[in-house]
């Protein structure tokens, strides 16, 4: 069977590739907006192809042959989302009848169509209509509401939220029903809908038990052993709480805010099609979900997160863009005996729980700035503390190229007045640390002569620290 995974380099789609990948009976594809966003082993074990779901011509060359296609795709990160999100689901329902292709699996969310719906459950429900619009192709729409596992959004606001704050003033949007699901169970019926022998449209809700988000609140402090007290206040608005999350939770305003939106009205369970369907599936509880993602958390065998797909920039060519860099902050080392597997290895690990070496305080402060003005700050940590792959976020930064042994660029998604950049590369036998700085207008220039100092002891400490945990390490 010939099967098409498009929203590969997302937080279910990086983890169901992996899945898929290990069926001998499946002859998996892959459609990407940027092979560069895929590593070397994906490419060479996977047909891909490179386009988007905009572009007609390269959406039909990719569905043909094909019997069986995930849609894994949400424009959330652009402004206009809602209409791009049917325009695409659109092109690709349309493409799919055209190259023959017998299902559609659509991952989608929970929820109803009324008054309190939010723009952003809502554009789900649309995209799931849109591909259930079609007479030739079946659809089968699985409807998810909260999904916990290591690195996903819902998981990460409630654990920032139950770490760090003892005691928590909610708004009244905590007592709201939800039905949360484990990411395994989600990647099962995802899985098993290949398989499944029914030809008619399907809308198959799933999740574990009803519960409040305050139960799942003190769910997780159990679960993490922890005690907390939630006070629920009826006068906090969905800017306050946005604005709440933004501060506490790795994820940045507008997005908070989405998310904080679609707490107003309940999103459970409407019918019993999983059961039906899928008898052999049956979903853990909340608590043990989370148990779960914890684990996996202090194993490091977080596959994806949910921050790796934010910022298209990163799939960019950025050299032009820095060789227009007017500013730039170059250092040089010489590595001497220090082999260039041990450099990368040292620059490749900074950021997240590791660090950046003795000025750790003043990149806080700087988080701190950036969350206040409703940037992404330095709460998004990353995935893995040894290992990075181009797309995913460390820290405020983006990774936008990597190449073993030799370089790593890291874009910067901090709010500034301007475009900015920091590299690392080994270079005859020099280990070469390079910000570059592109101004926007006066401010832009005042910021960066204003930081000079502080880029001074910053920048020569962390080349410095890199060649001296290097020799350590080697």
């Amino acid at each position: 069977m010939k099967v098409l995974l498009t929203g590969s380099t997302g937080y279910i789609g990086r983890r169901l590739k992996q899945r898929l990948s290990n069926r001998d009976d499946i002859d998996l594809k892959i459609f990407v907006r940027n092979k560069k966003s895929h590593s070397n082993l994906t490419l060479n074990s996977f047909e891909v192809f490179e386009g988007d779901t905009f572009d007609k011509e390269k959406l039909e060359i990719a569905l043909q042959g094909v019997d069986t296609a995930f849609y894994l795709i949400h424009s959330l990160n652009n402004k206009n989302y809602k209409d791009l999100d049917k325009i695409s689901a659109k092109n690709f329902i349309e493409a799919a009848e055209k190259c023959g292709v017998k299902r559609v699996i659509y991952l989608g969310g929970l929820g109803v169509k009324n008054e309190n719906t939010s723009e952003h459950l809502l554009s789900r429900i649309e995209t799931g209509e849109v591909l259930s619009s079609s007479k030739k192709v079946q659809t089968i729409w699985i409807r998810a509401g909260v999904i916990i596992g290591s690195g996903s959004t819902s998981f990460e606001i409630i654990r920032n939220l139950t770490e760090k704050l003892p005691i928590m003033t909610t708004p009244k949007w905590v007592y709201t029903k939800t039905q949360a699901i484990g990411v395994d169970d989600v990647l099962n019926y995802l899985e098993q809908s290949i398989d499944l022998e029914s030809k008619e449209n399907l809308v198959v809700d799933i999740g574990s038990e009803q519960l409040t988000y305050k139960d799942m609140m003190i769910q997780t402090a159990e679960a993490l052993e922890l005690k907390r007290i939630i006070i629920p206040l009826p006068f906090l608005s969905i800017t306050l709480s946005s604005y709440w999350l933004n501060l506490f939770t790795p994820v940045q305003f507008t997005v908070a805010k989405a998310l904080i939106e679609g707490l107003k009205s309940e999103v459970v369970i409407q019918n019993n099609n999983a059961e039906k369907y899928f008898p052999n599936i049956k979903p853990i509880s909340y608590k043990e979900a989370v148990k779960k993602a914890i684990k996996e958390i202090k194993s490091n065998q977080v596959i994806s997160r949910w921050s790796d797909t934010g910022g298209r920039i990163w799939e960019q060519n950025h050299t032009q863009e820095i060789a227009d860099a007017i500013f730039v902050d170059r250092k040089e080392r010489t590595i001497k005996n220090i082999s260039k597997e041990a450099i990368y290895k040292s620059f490749i690990s900074i950021g997240g729980k590791n660090g950046w070496f003795a000025y750790d305080f003043l990149w806080e402060i700087r988080g701190v700035l950036d969350k206040l003005i409703g940037g992404v700050g330095l709460k998004r940590g990353r995935r893995s503390q040894n290992d990075l792959r181009i797309g995913e976020s460390l820290d405020f930064w983006k990774v936008v190229d990597i190449k073993e042994n030799e370089r790593l660029l890291l874009f910067a998604q901090m709010k500034l007045p301007g475009l900015a950049w920091l590299e690392f590369k080994i270079e005859d036998n020099k280990l070469i640390q390079s910000a570059y700085y592109y101004p926007k207008g006066v401010f832009g220039r005042l910021y960066w002569y204003s930081l000079i100092p502080i880029h001074y002891l910053v920048f020569n400490n962390m080349i410095d620290s890199i060649i001296k945990k290097s020799a350590n390490d080697d």
